[in-house]
């Protein structure tokens, strides 16, 4: 499989960037991985780069963006992060990717069982863990189903909160980035918020948590956020 090329990101819109990362999964969880070459994708990327989405997800070890979309070299930019959340600069990086090198797709990537979520549900205070741990807490207290045992021993309530962090994140990036939040207008990049089963390898896309122009959450609004 050939690396992405300035035409070949260009002629991608968002709806096409994310059915690529789809078809990509289904691979993955197939144990078919595209054949690629990556010692010649190496040097048909060393002049440049065309990256058609970028990727945050969770640190951890078994969410390597690029193999659960099954991606080669240069076709995503990858940001990680414990618990998938949003700051300036992490969202700089967002701006980066699609004003400046073109990519068409902003996805925010949780996964199941994840430590720092978990973290955060328990209010685990450690170091500068702390005040990373604090961008997750608004999730735990917007996570109103759940009455009784609100820890990381009650499976569900961890699972509830991740769905949340994600979802929330993909409203911060357009809230604290004009430039983001003018090109998702305009049609120019999508933001999808999505979650990886770390136990079957698929990954779910929240229909509630796409925004790309042609499927705009019906309950979100872009005029929300300039107030």
């Amino acid at each position: 499989m050939k690396v992405h090329t300035q035409e070949t990101q260009a002629s991608l819109t968002p709806r096409m960037a994310l059915e690529i990362l789809k078809e990509g999964n289904g691979r993955f969880i197939k144990n078919l991985k595209a054949q690629r070459d990556l010692l010649a994708q190496v040097n048909d990327t060393h002049a440049g780069q065309w990256p058609f989405a970028i990727i945050l997800s969770c640190i951890d070890s078994r969410t390597s963006a690029e193999l659960i979309f099954d991606q080669g070299l240069g076709d995503i930019f990858s940001v990680r992060i414990a618990g998938n959340i949003v700051n300036t600069d992490i969202i700089g990086s967002m701006e980066f990717a699609c004003k400046v090198a073109g990519s068409k797709l902003i996805v925010v990537l949780g996964h199941s069982k994840c430590g720092a979520i978990k973290g955060a549900c328990d209010h685990v205070e450690m170091g500068n863990l702390t005040e990373l741990l604090s961008k997750i807490q608004p999730a735990v207290y917007l996570e109103k189903t759940t009455a009784e045992n609100r820890t990381s021993t009650n499976n569900t309530f961890v699972e509830n909160v991740a769905s949340i962090n994600v979802r929330r994140s993909t409203e911060q990036i357009i809230e604290r980035s004009y430039i983001l939040e003018q090109m998702l207008e305009k049609g120019e990049i999508g933001i999808v918020g999505a979650m990886h089963n770390i136990k079957t390898g698929k990954v779910e896309f929240y229909k509630d948590a796409i925004f790309i122009n042609d499927e705009l959450n019906p309950n979100f609004s872009l005029t929300d956020f300039r107030n």
